[in-house]
């Protein structure tokens, strides 16, 4: 059974949510109200129910997590990530503006590992079409990352 060695997840709506909106389009300074985070307008930002899951299995069984995501505020999108403690969790991060196979480039470089050992997901079709030319193995996440479409990924994967 084949088991990807990286997992890569593109950020805005397939994350986390940022009240409807792309991260780069809220308004900082970003805070804690109690336990959400908030942009200035009070505009919540949060990881779909199933992210904490998602990543703890990729823990346990060992598994390198990276992020890809497109944003025109990198900064913020790292704060983010900060505020909701989830940072660490990601070995590999390629958070700036620019093309996804830039992004791939750059994490096959920093990883060692090969298009062909990593998993991808993404909320925009346009990236996904792209990167599966690489060879990654690239999965549409149409409303927010969720452990059903996560395990059916890895089920596909294997099959591979």
């Amino acid at each position: 059974m084949s088991v990807p060695r990286l997992i890569v997840f593109d950020l805005d709506f397939t994350l986390w949510d940022c009240g409807g909106l792309w991260c780069d389009c809220l308004h900082p300074p970003f805070r804690m109200n109690g336990q959400r985070v908030e942009d200035r307008t009070g505009r919540h930002v949060r990881l779909y129910d199933d992210i904490h899951d998602i990543l703890d299995h990729c823990d346990d069984h060992s598994i390198s997590i990276g992020l890809a995501s497109r944003t025109e505020q990198p900064s913020w999108a790292r704060e983010l990530l900060e505020h909701l403690e989830v940072t660490h969790r990601f070995a590999f991060a390629e958070i700036y503006p620019s093309s996804k196979l830039r992004h791939f480039a750059a994490l096959k470089k920093s990883s060692g590992f090969a298009y062909e050992e990593m998993l991808f997901f993404d909320d925009e079709m346009r990236n996904i079409d792209e990167v599966s030319r690489l060879g990654v193995t690239s999965i549409y996440v149409r409303d927010g990352m969720t452990a059903e479409l996560f395990y059916q990924s890895l089920d596909a994967f294997a099959e591979i």
